[in-house]
């Protein structure tokens, strides 16, 4: 059985998610899993890094040590299943995201992770810097995972929203098959507001299960200033990320609004991210959100979600057959089956490209 092996580490960037996958037609088999936290020193780094405070010897630094560990993460999931390693087809690895600015006069997404150390410490061929070719076709380089989205969650009687919640939130819109366009695009921040006021206020990565979260109340006055930021009225194609949502958008929200509670922040964070995501969810015949990505795990980030887009459904991807954490591993694991098959791995509906485009670059094992 030919299998290839996902890699992903997002820009919540707390570490990196490895599977081992089959395809058949539009369905698919998980080998195995494995998830590797990145080390608290190097986190702090990259979080650095992707607020441009890093010189040049700092980035090339950290793409080594990034693709050390993202060798590391395939093989732990290569030994923990036995696997032949003469089955295993490529790797296709997202990399680390430090900086993607798809506007400008000259648009870039970086992301590091050294492909050729991962290809050189795990003997396989891997496939990387997936963003790159679709934004020099005059695409935003993001979202790419709706094209898989497509592939596999997409229905011929029910049109459906994969909702993945990472750092940043993105959605693909699926209508049920013959029956228009996908879209998708990034609808703002997920966790990545809610993971930066929580590090800054307490020291703790993240908000475990939004217990802090739920202490506080949500202050409407600095919900509706969020709110009005001018990225969540433009329409697709957009991509976004921590170069825009982050500590200092926050800080510059609350200049105006001194003296609050540090829970309250935390609570209204929380519902910037829902509400931001229902407002521009489409607005016609959607019955059922599926979501996928970290944030899935948060109950209270749920439950707000699923009173901001009531009366429609919402429920996890599990139901559709593949586990919120292993969503977008398994899409890279694809993108580089696409690759290697000479296929396109992008939705220039979705991204803005001026065409379908064969995605990323190959390091033969």
């Amino acid at each position: 059985m030919e299998t290839w092996l996902g890699l992903m580490s997002g820009t919540s960037m707390d570490g990196i998610d490895a599977v081992l996958v089959s395809f058949q037609d539009r369905s698919m088999t998980l080998v195995g899993t494995h998830s590797l936290s990145y080390p608290d020193d190097l986190r702090h780094r990259l979080l650095s890094a992707s607020q441009n405070h890093a010189s040049p010897d700092e980035i090339g630094e950290l793409d080594t040590l990034t693709g050390h560990l993202f060798a590391q993460a395939a093989n732990r999931v290569i030994a923990d299943t036995g696997a032949d390693i003469h089955s295993i087809r490529a790797i296709g690895s997202h990399g680390q995201t430090i900086r993607h600015q798809p506007s400008g006069k000259a648009p870039f997404s970086l992301q590091i992770g050294n492909p050729a150390v991962i290809a050189e410490l795990t003997g396989l061929t891997t496939v990387a810097d997936f963003r790159r070719r679709d934004m020099a076709a005059g695409g935003q380089g993001a979202p790419l995972v709706p094209a898989f989205h497509k592939e596999f969650f997409g229905s011929t009687s029910e049109s459906r929203c994969i909702l993945n919640l990472g750092g940043i939130a993105n959605i693909t819109w699926l209508p049920a098959i013959g029956e228009g366009d996908v879209t998708g695009f990034d609808t703002g921040p997920a966790n990545a507001l809610m993971d930066a006021w929580c590090l800054d206020q307490t020291g703790r990565p993240y908000d475990t299960d939004g217990h802090w979260a739920k202490e506080g109340n949500v202050d409407e006055a600095l919900l509706s200033d969020m709110l009005s930021d001018a990225y969540f009225r433009k329409k697709g194609p957009k991509s976004t990320g921590k170069e825009k949502f982050n500590l200092d958008w926050v800080r510059t929200h609350l200049a105006r609004h001194p003296d609050m509670r540090n829970a309250d922040v935390q609570r209204t964070l929380l519902e910037l991210t829902a509400l931001s995501i229902s407002q521009q969810l489409p607005d016609y015949g959607l019955k059922t959100i599926y979501v996928c990505g970290g944030g899935a795990r948060n109950p209270e980030l749920m439950k707000a979600l699923a009173e901001a887009v009531a009366p429609r459904d919402l429920k996890i991807t599990s139901e559709l057959g593949l586990d919120p954490q292993w969503v977008e591993p398994t899409a890279f694991a694809w993108l580089a089956r696409q690759t290697l098959e000479g296929k396109p791995g992008n939705l220039p509906e979705v991204t803005g490209a001026s065409g379908q485009r064969i995605l990323g670059a190959i390091y033969p094992a």
